[in-house]
């Protein structure tokens, strides 16, 4: 249609180059399209008219000036393209002017199209160089956004580099690690792919398999195609493709069905009627254009009238072909001739198709751009008016200008370009879902819009209906997830999304799905049974509450008893032979001793504290000495009152009352100065000992010095053998009721409770190196008043017969 200015239009209405085996005989015949005729790219040029219409008639966008329109097919072919490319540029004039400026641009001051990215590199490197703004509604190739290479390229489709981070997105949002991966091979596939796998790879995705092909390519290899997606593991698969390679791969994975697949979707198909139909794809999930409302489209698309169809041989074609009739009444189809009543209203098909106006919307914005561009250009805005001039010689060059600085909206839909020339990037999430009725129908689900923060972009909200008619979401890894408690190990020689899951080693937990690592628990943290939590270590001490603890508690206050019951027997009958034989003095010292020798074990009960840790090592140390001091001191009596029993010896004043308490008292005094320096020094201390058990805290009293612990039994140790060596020289002498015999007895388990007691005491853990301590303590005592104090109770109690001055001094 003419104008005053041109607006060119290049689309694909056609799918197929015409070609022919020249043998350079004849001369090589134009170029031109064959095949079936593409409704759905009439409709798009249907739509550019009637932009153009709309413009034309309005009184506020380029008033008093008409717009005219030039449409070519190029057939999807980059030959076609190039062709209609220079048809725009230089006018379809066929005189040639020897004096014209060969710098004149052509008749057109901007280009629509072209659908498909590759032809639109083509068209873009030739109308670059005479500055003619190339305006697309659906090449999305990311490539095209270098302004170095294609400076006058706009497009009103978002580019293929959002649409990526949008596929993987939406892959992450569903826990898919493994997909496989499917391609156009072409500019549009190539460039797309690759910016999605770069996407993924940054959301921790990887790919099985990425193959690709043309609708075009040989049988065999389309098939290696689908014999790939039938024999990987991925579940999804994931096509950047568009219409024509989907369904000739559609009808290569019918011949022989694969396992089911959850296809995910480019806009280049998932939006498409035709491809609907295929059960195959039924449950596909994708991106897509936004969905649009344009008023006053539909009446214009079904208003056409025979004589216009019948002035145009691309709505001749689509008209016969949609009909099944011809406009030619002489012909040899065998077809019907059109009578006239055939009416659009009726016809279901992409061309009367106006639920979605997806890629028609972005023809229309495109126009609407180059419109406003223009306006600015030609026009001068007042206040109330715009005077345009429809005169002005207008070249593509102020167009180019002003169309990197529209910025308008047209029925809510908002239109700009940035600095690559492209718009703002949003996208509608859908979904194929099967309605009651069985048809698959198109349901937008959530959107993408790259406008928004980070993190915010995308939104899912919608039930999704998943393959197969399935309400639960589809699982593709390559290894199941490893549960906390574990991590990942990852499998040699394959992708990082393939691992083993291997449990977590001792003390170390993962709280966290595929966890890389397990950390360490905190100090005085273990983890539980299941390796994924820390909980405060238990802290085992001897407590009361134990059965152990009590045992040994009820022991060592019988002893108490036993001792003090044992001191008022012999209070009782201190007047008797048997008591005043044994030195009644020592003996009660002894028993007083003994009486604290059992309860001091029982600051060895309960939680160590600074207090008790300190008393239990020195009281018990300190009694022990003043015990060993008393059974030593009666040693030395037996052995100085038979001394004394000899002529003319008088040992006996040298070893009387006084001596024995002063050597009592300097023997337990020099105890008292080994415990002293050893508090002062480095007293003992509670401690949290963690080394021992892994699972567990010991609650213990640390030595401190060891040298001061050792120094201590040491000592102990060297009284009570050299108790036991006078106690051995004195076990024979003749007097009947000898002492000596009984403290033989009593040192010899004293020392052997105590020798066992070293290395007990060294390899016992825990809370039982305090019980084997205990243990010796009560031993001990026990053994001292069992041996030196049992039989004489014995006698008093039971034969007082034998408590009788004539029967001690008996001779054996």
């Amino acid at each position: 249609m003419d104008g005053d200015f041109i607006i060119g239009g290049v689309l694909s209405f056609h799918y197929q180059l015409y070609t022919v085996i020249y043998n350079y005989t004849v001369k090589p015949e134009p170029l031109r399209c064959t095949g079936r005729f593409d409704a759905e790219d009439l409709q798009f040029s249907r739509a550019m008219m009637f932009a153009i219409e709309e413009i034309n008639n309005s009184s506020e966008l380029l008033p008093n000036i008409k717009l005219g329109y030039q449409i070519c097919d190029s057939c999807a072919s980059v030959l076609m393209a190039i062709h209609a490319a220079f048809q725009l540029v230089n006018g379809r004039d066929p005189v040639f002017y020897k004096n014209s400026n060969c710098s004149h641009t052509g008749v057109v001051i901007a280009v629509v199209g072209e659908s498909g990215s590759t032809p639109s590199i083509s068209m873009s490197r030739i109308m670059g160089s005479f500055n003619i703004p190339l305006v697309s509604h659906a090449a999305t190739c990311s490539c095209l956004s270098d302004k170095q290479q294609f400076p006058t390229f706009f497009r009103t489709i978002p580019s293929d580099q959002f649409q990526a981070d949008a596929l993987a997105k939406l892959v992450k949002h569903f826990g898919w690690t493994w997909i496989g991966a499917v391609r156009s091979e072409s500019d549009y596939g190539n460039y797309g792919m690759a910016s999605f796998i770069a996407a993924a790879q940054r959301e921790g995705i990887c790919v099985e398999y990425s193959v690709s092909f043309l609708r075009t390519d040989p049988h065999n290899k389309i098939q290696r195609v689908a014999d790939v997606i039938r024999r990987s593991t991925a579940v999804v698969v994931v096509a950047f493709a568009v219409f024509g390679e989907m369904n000739v791969l559609y009808e290569e994975l019918v011949r022989e069905p694969s396992p089911p697949r959850q296809w995910i979707g480019s806009e280049g198909w998932i939006t498409d009627p035709l491809l609907m139909s295929h059960s195959l794809f039924a449950g596909a999930i994708g991106v897509g254009i936004q969905r649009s409302v344009i008023p006053g489209l539909r009446n214009f698309l079904l208003d056409l009238s025979p004589t216009e169809v019948a002035a145009s041989s691309m709505l001749t074609q689509f008209w016969e072909e949609a009909f099944n009739c011809t406009l030619t009444k002489n012909n040899d189809s065998g077809k019907r001739v059109c009578d006239g009543t055939e009416d659009l209203k009726t016809l279901k098909n992409p061309y009367t198709d106006t639920s979605q106006l997806r890629g028609v919307n972005m023809v229309y914005k495109a126009v609407y751009a180059i419109a406003h561009a223009t306006h600015s250009a030609v026009c001068q805005d007042t206040n109330f008016t715009s005077i345009c001039d429809k005169h002005k010689i207008l070249e593509s060059k102020p167009v180019l200008a002003e169309l990197r600085k529209v910025n308008f909206s047209r029925n809510g839909y908002p239109v700009s370009f940035d600095a690559n020339g492209d718009p703002a990037a949003f996208y509608e999430l859908v979904n194929w879902q099967k309605s009651e009725s069985g048809v698959i129908e198109l349901v937008t689900v959530g959107y993408y819009d790259a406008s928004l923060s980070k993190g915010k972009e995308f939104n899912m909200g919608r039930n999704i209906t998943w393959v197969n008619g399935g309400t639960q979401v589809p699982v593709s890894v390559c290894s199941d997830i490893c549960r906390p408690g574990s991590r990942k190990v990852l499998q040699k020689g394959k992708p990082i999304c393939c691992y083993d899951c291997i449990t977590c080693p001792e003390g170390e937990i993962s709280n966290t799905t595929d966890s890389p690592d397990c950390s360490p628990c905190p100090s005085e943290l273990w983890p539980n049974a299941q390796r994924d939590a820390c909980f405060p270590i238990p802290v085992e001490f001897l407590s009361y509450d134990e059965v152990l603890a009590i045992i040994l508690a009820a022991f060592s206050v019988s002893g108490a008893c036993l001792a003090i019951i044992t001191a008022a027997i012999f209070f009782h009958h201190r007047r008797t032979p048997i008591v005043r034989a044994n030195n009644s003095e020592l003996s009660f010292l002894l028993l007083f001793s003994l009486t604290l020798c059992f309860l001091c074990s029982l600051t060895f009960i309960g939680a160590p504290s600074d207090l008790s840790c300190m008393l239990r090592h020195t009281a018990f140390g300190v009694i022990f000495v003043l015990c060993i001091s008393c059974v030593l001191g009666k040693t030395v009596v037996v052995l100085m009152a038979f001394k004394a029993t000899l002529p003319g010896s008088n040992v006996m004043k040298w070893f009387g009352p006084p001596q024995q308490r002063l050597t009592v008292v300097f023997l337990t005094l020099i105890q008292v100065i080994i415990c002293t320096v050893w508090l002062l020094l480095s007293p003992p201390f509670p401690m949290k000992n963690v080394s021992t058990y892994k699972e567990k805290i010991i609650l213990e009293c640390a030595l401190g010095s060891a040298v001061g612990f050792w120094a201590v039994l040491g000592y102990i140790g060297l009284l009570a053998v050299f108790c036991f060596v006078l106690a051995v020289l004195a076990r024979k002498l003749p007097d009947n009721f000898n002492e000596a015999k009984l403290i033989t007895f009593s040192m010899l388990i004293f020392c052997a409770v105590w020798l066992t007691f070293i290395p007990a005491y060294v390899s016992s853990p825990g809370k039982f190196t305090v019980a084997v301590e205990i243990f010796a303590i009560l031993a001990s005592s026990f053994g001292l008043i069992l041996c030196i104090f049992a039989p004489k109770c014995f006698i008093i109690l039971f034969q007082p017969e034998k408590n009788s001055k004539k029967h001690v001094m008996n001779k054996n």
